[in-house]
């Protein structure tokens, strides 16, 4: 039997697909007279000669093209069998698409005034849901001709629209409050996320329904990674890793702690590290100078601070503490050195 009309649907429930093209691959050459059944969750954009002429809600719909029933058949002929009307219908999914998760892969710095070292790395986590609001405009400016376009497509296109707006909220945020007073704000931050990506999704056809941070804390970065990032200067790098050896060993007396430091945003140990300055040197104003001999070198320090102190190599300082002529305290795989021993050993 001669094939005169099409009945034109997709009776699916597009979980994570927003939008399926009919035909998936090639072109369509619909009759006049076709029947477009379009779902309630669905709307249909209907492209004719390659130019979106209609939108299509929830219904039954009669296609008008230029393909007429029988006689098409005859024409196409002369179109090595190819219709010289072509006609594609885009499902598109009008569901809101709910518990997208996102994440900061990077720690974000912020600043932290009056605390620690006045910076912080924040990580975070959570949610968030978007919508098609103009199917029509998602269509011909992100999906173009892919048959099936699905939720993977697109998402690190909006994750890296979040994160930067989130980033910019953190930045605007921290400039009046601190980082303790910032984890307690989460919803009011979301929403600022939220009203800020909205011009973004827009500009595709999609609005951002939700935003929503799950966690926000400081970063477990150490002090050597905070020093690789270019955050921190020596002195502070060393009094850091000086409260780290103590900390560490107050934690496991049997020794072989590692030197990881839960520095986070900066806070805690940079503040006890900030007091105990400000005590050293109260205490050298109230029993005098030191010595000049001795006034630039830290209580505690690595082969490596030491060898600079030294102007020798790092391996030079380890080769003295293998030898036994330069004291030093071994905590798990490293070496700390004290102000004593090194005086000691520049004297003897």
């Amino acid at each position: 039997m001669a094939r005169i009309f099409d009945v034109i649907e997709y009776p699916s429930e597009m979980k994570d697909e927003i939008v399926h093209r009919f035909p998936e691959t090639g072109i369509g050459d619909y009759r006049i007279g076709s029947q477009l059944i379009v779902r309630e969750s669905q709307a249909a954009v209907f492209f004719r000669d390659g130019n979106a002429l209609d939108v299509f809600r929830a219904g039954r719909h009669t296609l008008s093209t230029a393909n007429i029933p029988l006689l098409i058949d005859l024409i196409g002929k002369a179109f090595n069998d190819r219709t010289p009307f072509p006609a594609e219908v885009y499902f598109v999914s009008m569901k809101e698409f709910a518990n997208e998760k996102w994440g900061t892969p990077q720690p974000i710095i912020v600043r932290n005034p009056g605390m620690g070292l006045g910076v912080a790395l924040l990580q975070g986590f959570g949610t968030y849901s978007f919508q098609v609001k103009d199917p029509q405009q998602f269509v011909t400016q992100v999906v173009g001709q892919q048959g099936a376009y699905r939720t993977a497509d697109i998402e690190e296109r909006l994750k890296t629209i979040l994160l930067s707006k989130l980033q910019d909220v953190l930045g605007e945020t921290t400039a009046a409050k601190s980082v303790v007073d910032l984890i307690g704000l989460t919803e009011e931050v979301g929403a600022a996320v939220r009203a800020k990506a909205q011009d973004d999704f827009e500009a595709v056809g999609m609005v951002l329904k939700s935003f929503y941070i799950g966690n926000l804390k400081p970063s477990s970065k150490s002090a050597q990674e905070l020093r690789d990032m270019g955050m921190l200067d020596m002195a502070t790098y060393t009094q850091l890793q000086a409260a780290d050896a103590m900390r560490d060993a107050a934690q496991n007396p049997s020794g072989g702690a590692g030197l990881t430091a839960g520095i986070g945003a900066g806070m805690g140990i940079g503040n006890l590290m900030q007091q105990a300055t400000s005590g050293a040197m109260q205490n050298q104003q109230q029993g005098g100078a030191a010595p000049k001999a001795t006034s630039g070198i830290p209580d505690v320090m690595t082969p490596a601070e030491a060898a600079a102190i030294l102007k020798v190599s790092e391996e030079d300082v380890k080769a003295a503490i293998a030898d036994g002529s330069l004291k030093a305290k071994k905590l798990g795989n490293a070496y700390r050195i004290s102000k004593a021993s090194l005086e000691e050993f520049m004297n003897s």
